[in-house]
């Protein structure tokens, strides 16, 4: 009997044992994913940071407007700050990197000292502004390099804890691309000059409009499950689900949702007149087989075929194999900007992958356009002479009151960027500076 009593108690300390230690696996690896995932975002958001940096420096460098400086240098000296919290927050502590810390500090400090001085009075020197176009290349740089961390990063699923891991054992011989790649941004940041610096897309409207555009009766759920099997050309019997906007909404809504096999998509209708105001299909884009020009025409057609009519193509861009498209309402010759709807289309097959129409929603109206007092001429004459124009024309966009404010818009290049330039038709003053987005790169490792 003590036999089977000490078998018995021996066999509760083992079950116990075994369970403590698999409780203290389970909260080890908690752990171990928490850090990883810490560290993913940090990265991301630093790469993020960077991206914007570039494309804030840019802009200051094609502004005309010295009342609008003080403001983008300021922007520029938060970035930094923001950059240099998410370096902070890597595992790069056994890693030489205070170049790079040194050169996020640098231009912090001297676009502070810029923006806090009175630029009407003391405008930016000659010398400073070289200073900006050898920070706005630098930037570029360390942007691109970044970029290649991220693409391999993402593309083979690397780990932040094996970067730490080989970190602290001092691996020489370790091939790991994140560690290769931040020595490059390293070495690219101390190819900058230290003696050199002892020295929104535009026009979008606020979200928190009232919707403007929105007519007609009420539907129900049924109907948009219907909107939702006819888009996506859903199986009868494939479970939707569908769900209705919370008391307080500015638009009560519908948001529909479907799982079918590795495809998953959603759409977002409003309850009055059941207009579709976004919906997006995930799935494996193939093969690219269509133009980027056949791609928009069939975004062109979509917007016709859904009674979204007098829409003209503003900005196309190719991201792999999909075409990204941004179009804005014509009024008579008068691009209206707050009136935009963006699309993405496959360039597999041309489907419709996506489509965002809540800015056009909110605020189509019909406006009474008058003439601009200021001649094509004269509103060119207060575009920054280093930029050169490639394109014009009337628009209509939001100011920075909120005010909807009729201007020229100057699409132009200036050191191998391009520039959209907004110039107050009636005033001349500069409104907006917007750098244009470029075709994502794609990068490959040797």
């Amino acid at each position: 009997m003590f036999r089977w009593i000490f078998i018995t108690v021996l066999s509760v300390v083992i079950f116990a044992t075994g369970f403590w230690g698999y409780q203290e696996h389970q909260e080890k690896n908690a752990i171990l994913v928490q850090a990883e995932n810490n560290y993913q975002r940090a990265f991301h958001d630093l790469t993020y940071q960077i991206d914007l940096l570039h494309d804030k420096i840019g802009t200051t460098l094609a502004m005309n407007t010295k009342e609008k400086l003080s403001p983008q240098l300021i922007d520029i000296w938060r970035l930094t700050s923001e950059a240099h919290t998410d370096v902070g927050q890597l595992p790069l502590s056994l890693l030489p990197f205070n170049k790079t810390e040194e050169f996020l500090a640098n231009i912090g400090d001297f676009t502070y000292r810029t923006a806090v001085r009175n630029l009407e009075e003391e405008p930016l020197s000659d010398k400073e502004l070289e200073t900006l176009k050898e920070l706005h290349k630098s930037a570029g740089e360390i942007e691109d390099e970044l970029r290649k961390v991220q693409h391999v990063v993402l593309e083979e699923n690397l780990r932040w804890m094996d970067v730490q891991l080989a970190l602290v054992n001092n691996d020489e011989q370790q091939d790991n691309t994140i560690i290769d790649g931040f020595k490059t941004v390293e070495e690219v940041s101390k190819g900058y000059s230290e003696s050199m610096l002892s020295t929104n897309a535009t026009g979008i409207s606020n979200e928190n409009h009232e919707y403007q555009f929105i007519k007609g009766k009420e539907v129900g759920k049924s109907e948009v499950k219907k909107k939702l099997r006819d888009f996506f050309e859903l199986p009868k019997d494939l479970k939707i689900t569908v769900t209705e906007s919370g008391k307080g909404a500015n638009l009560p809504t519908y948001s529909g949702a479907f799982q079918l096999d590795e495809e998953h998509g959603y759409i977002d209708v409003s309850k009055q007149g059941g207009h579709i105001l976004s919906f997006m299909l995930n799935r494996e884009i193939k093969e690219q087989k269509i133009s980027l020009n056949e791609a928009s025409q069939k975004a062109a057609k979509f917007l016709k075929d859904n009674g979204l009519a007098d829409m003209e193509l503003a900005q196309s861009s190719q991201y792999d194999h999909v075409g990204v498209f941004q179009f804005l309402y014509k009024d008579n010759d008068v691009r209206v900007y707050p009136d935009k709807v963006q699309l993405k289309v496959a360039l597999d097959n041309g489907e419709i992958l996506g489509f965002v129409g809540n800015d056009f929603y909110r605020n189509h109206h019909d406006r009474m356009i008058e003439a601009p007092k200021l001649s094509l001429e004269e509103a060119k004459e207060k575009v920054n002479p280093s930029v050169k124009i490639q394109d014009q024309h009337l628009a209509i966009i939001e100011s920075d009151i909120m005010e909807e404010t009729l201007a020229y818009a100057f699409l132009g290049t200036m050191d191998d960027e391009t520039y959209r330039i907004f110039i107050d038709a009636n005033s001349g003053a500069e409104l907006q500076v917007e750098k244009m987005q470029s075709a994502e790169a794609k990068f490959q490792m040797d």
